[in-house]
């Protein structure tokens, strides 16, 4: 991969894991002090022609207002805006770190004037030695779907814009959330990792547990007090030599959802497997992941039912393949195909559930510089619900995104 666009990508993995690679490096005294982040925004324009209901589905509908069937907005892409602290010290034979993230929106809503949402996504410290590992406590992107996000190119762009082409500015786009790969989140979790065995690392831990959200209200019922922390676990092994470059991953998760009162539960669990590849400007990836009773899009999300009248719990299953290649003008071309699915419960009948959300994506990533990068993506959304009707959704995005 070219020099440029390996620190461009490192550059959104730090953003997102917060120590990948130095921002702007300040001594002081026993820390050192890093200061890093991005800034980007994108003109973005949304083309949809159907209104069908599909709850829980990605693409936009139609406009049925003076706006018709064409939406605009200028915002963030799938990696908001970041100012990120990250602060290291090795004391008592320990390698300590804290990080503290702002995520500030980049776009205005249409109903309020100057806002499109704020964040603080990190807030954690770590602590450890290569001898034995490393523990995370505190909120930082989550372990599940974080090898399947930071491997997508629409890392640096926009890929789907979800719901929120006519809704207007939000924080970020979904990129191929929803349409690939679960959302990985920023969880309050503790974690330990081992230490990198000849390129293999082991990642369990908890997460703190949420409460169910389905789009059509229907699991309220688990959405009371959870009792007990969602698990995670992931295993990795990286490769690399003089051709040829990749890794492996296989991660799972499983929480049990408690109802709202009484003592009805549910368990959900989630596997995915997942690795890519690279050889000279050839990058390869491919990720695969199936629930039950999980949801689709993003944790607990749409993945139980209350008017089943067998299991409650929903099937869930998808992936995404994606292809890049580094152009003699240094310019990255990707394209990429995914789809995430559900299946209604035991006994269910609801034809305006979402039964796929499915995405391809083409884009040109230029770097510029070596931490500016142009770029411009096209994506059409298909989103199908239960009954076998779709809406569909052609998006034209292009800007650029800086990395310091």
């Amino acid at each position: 991969m070219n020099k440029n666009i390996k620190l461009a990508v490192a550059g959104a993995v730090l953003a997102l894991s917060a120590s990948a690679n130095a921002g702007i490096i300040i001594p002081a005294g026993e820390w050192t002090l890093d200061i890093n982040g991005n800034t980007n925004a994108y003109y973005i324009n949304n083309n949809s022609k159907d209104s069908n209901t599909i709850n829980g589905g990605l693409a936009n509908t139609r406009n049925a207002g003076a706006a018709g069937d064409t939406a605009s907005s200028i915002n963030t892409g799938l990696l908001p805006a970041w100012l990120g602290v990250t602060g290291k010290t090795r004391q008592n034979d320990l390698d300590t770190e804290f990080t503290i993230s702002f995520q500030p929106g980049a776009s205005t809503t249409y109903a309020v004037a100057g806002g499109g949402g704020s964040e603080f996504r990190q807030a954690y410290l770590s602590f450890g030695d290569k001898s034995w590992g490393t523990i995370v406590l505190g909120k930082n992107i989550g372990q599940f779907g974080r090898d399947a996000i930071l491997s997508d190119m629409t890392l640096l762009g926009v890929g789907s814009q979800g719901i929120v082409g006519v809704a207007g500015g939000t924080t970020t786009t979904l990129g191929r959330i929803g349409t690939g790969y679960m959302y990985a989140d920023f969880n309050g979790q503790m974690t330990y990792s081992t230490p990198n065995f000849g390129g293999f690392e082991l990642t369990v831990g908890i997460d703190q547990p949420l409460k169910t959200a389905n789009a059509d209200d229907s699991g309220a019922s688990f959405g009371g007090p959870q009792k007990m922390p969602a698990y995670v676990g992931v295993a990795r092994y990286s490769f690399s030599s003089d051709v040829v470059s990749g890794k492996i991953w296989v991660e799972g998760k499983g929480q049990k959802f408690y109802a709202a009162s009484g003592s009805n539960s549910q368990d959900a669990t989630m596997f995915g497997l997942g690795g890519n590849l690279n050889a000279g400007g050839l990058g390869l990836t491919g990720y695969y992941y199936s629930g039950n009773g999980a949801g689709t899009t993003a944790w607990g999300k749409d993945g139980f039912s209350t008017t089943a009248t067998g299991s409650a719990k929903r099937n869930s299953d998808g992936g995404y393949l994606q292809a890049t290649y580094v152009l003699p003008t240094k310019t990255k071309a990707g394209i990429s195909w995914g789809v995430s699915n559900l299946d209604t419960a035991g006994g269910e009948v609801d034809t305006n559930l979402v039964k796929s959300n499915e995405m391809t994506t083409a884009g040109l990533y230029h770097p510029l510089t070596k931490h500016l990068n142009l770029v411009a993506e096209y994506s059409r959304v298909t989103s199908e619900n239960q009954a076998n009707q779709e809406n569909k959704s052609d998006i034209v995005s292009a800007g650029g995104i800086l990395f310091f």
